[in-house]
């Protein structure tokens, strides 16, 4: 009798702390890197992170990627730093070593004309990036983990769940992965008709300028809050491109759905969305030189503010709603708040022209002409959020061609390339 109490007791005793720990298997569930994750910071392109910026900086080093450059630099969990270069021969997609002067962790050489978009680190370290027809990903090593042919060419791709990556091509093709194992999830989206999966690079080359034959040009959006993903879409023979709302919720049938089509942006948008805090804004510049503000829930108008110029990369924003406008010739730097009835223009700096996204860490970081004429350099401004007045200015040695944006480490390192192929990384001093 006392065996048969002591086995009963021992049962209900397993039984209850295995009720108790239930699966740990979420752990391994891969989740956007605590650096800069890839190109405009996060899978909302706010170019806004938590990590507590430096007003003082200091160079530590520079190289080439021995090519071009057109997306961001994606900063890792860890120590990586990753580029999708665009170079004649040898290496392409390159992972250094940010804080031990750009020593060269490994490389390997893609199908080029995908320079666009940018690398994504995932929390421990594992790369995501498309070519033209394919989307891969490598471990902390060069050997591939994945690789899944899709059609078109994958765009930033984004982490929108817990072991979950969103790849968006150029030519309208929207699907959902499984990071582990790079299989398809749930259904998915074909934006475009008649697509052809023998021809992926079909205009890619309009792609850069956001021109008609690049169904989408630029990165969607997604926001964790409310599973919204928003992109521009260029469908064949309009007169410009719309704003496209899709939902994404996750285990359910459909996983994607198209939920809204907005032609609310005047002259139609340009670059990438940038969804608020909540997920319940949308901000995108509009080919009339604006900023526009879009309710995520029907694409319908909120407000929009004149810039006056014509803003070519996306705005930034912070969690509690400060929108920095974006950047390009002739730009100048403002910044406004969404009052949630209207966009209220709280400082302008007509002296600072930003070429890129203002990248924010409690303060802003972006790069700027260094001098006037044709012997103008280029250098990275630092300026604070409050009124924009310039912190600090450093110099970029010898830089070419245009910038194409600032990383922020989760360690307050910076890094800034140019199309040109330069890259420099600075340490905060």
């Amino acid at each position: 009798m006392l065996r048969r109490i002591i086995v009963v007791a021992w049962t209900t005793l397993v039984a209850g702390v295995l009720a108790g720990c239930g699966t740990t298997d979420s752990w391994v569930d891969s989740r956007a890197a605590t650096g800069w994750s890839a190109q405009y910071a996060d899978a909302a392109n706010s170019s806004s992170t938590p990590t507590r910026g430096t007003d003082t900086l200091q160079l530590e080093w520079g190289r080439s990627v021995k090519g071009s450059l057109a997306a961001q630099a994606a900063l890792g969990s860890g120590n990586y730093l990753a580029v999708n270069a665009q170079t004649e021969g040898g290496c392409s997609l390159m992972v250094w070593e940010v804080d031990n002067r750009a020593r060269q962790r490994w490389c390997t050489r893609l199908v080029q004309g995908g320079g666009i978009a940018s690398p994504l680190f995932d929390g421990f370290d594992n790369l995501y990036i498309g070519q033209p027809g394919l989307l891969q990903s490598f471990p902390t090593t060069q050997w591939v983990r994945w690789r899944k042919p899709v059609i078109g060419l994958p765009l930033t791709a984004r982490l929108v769940a817990p072991g979950r990556v969103l790849a968006v091509t150029h030519l309208g093709q929207v699907l959902v992965f499984d990071a582990h194992r790079g299989t398809v999830t749930g259904n998915s989206l074909d934006l475009v008709a008649g697509l052809d999966p023998r021809d992926s690079e079909r205009g890619l080359a309009d792609c850069r300028q956001a021109r008609p034959e690049c169904p989408i040009a630029a990165a969607p959006a997604y926001s964790e809050s409310n599973g919204m993903v928003v992109l521009t879409l260029w469908e064949p023979g309009a007169d410009k491109p719309v704003l496209v709302g899709l939902r994404y919720q996750q285990g359910q049938t459909p996983q994607l759905t198209r939920e809204w089509t907005s032609d609310a942006v005047g002259g139609g948008p340009l670059a990438s969305p940038v969804l608020s805090h909540d997920g319940a804004t949308v901000y995108v510049n509009g080919r009339d030189e604006r900023l526009w503000a879009i309710n995520t829930a029907d694409g319908s108008a909120k407000w929009s503010v004149p810039l006056s110029y014509l803003a070519q990369t996306p705005p930034s924003v912070t969690p509690d709603g400060l929108v920095i406008a974006g950047g390009g010739p002739g730009s100048r730097l403002v910044a406004i708040r969404d009052t949630a009835d209207d966009g209220e223009e709280l400082w302008t700096r007509d002296d600072v022209a930003p070429l890129t996204t203002s990248s924010l860490a409690g303060l802003g970081y972006a790069v700027v002409r260094d001098g006037d004429g044709d012997s103008a350099g280029l250098a990275l401004t630092i300026f604070t959020l409050g009124d924009g007045s310039t912190v600090n200015t450093y110099p970029l040695p010898n830089a070419s061609g245009w910038p194409v944006g600032v990383s922020i480490g989760h360690d307050g390192r910076v890094v800034t390339a140019t199309s040109d192929g330069q890259v420099y990384g600075f340490a905060p001093a």
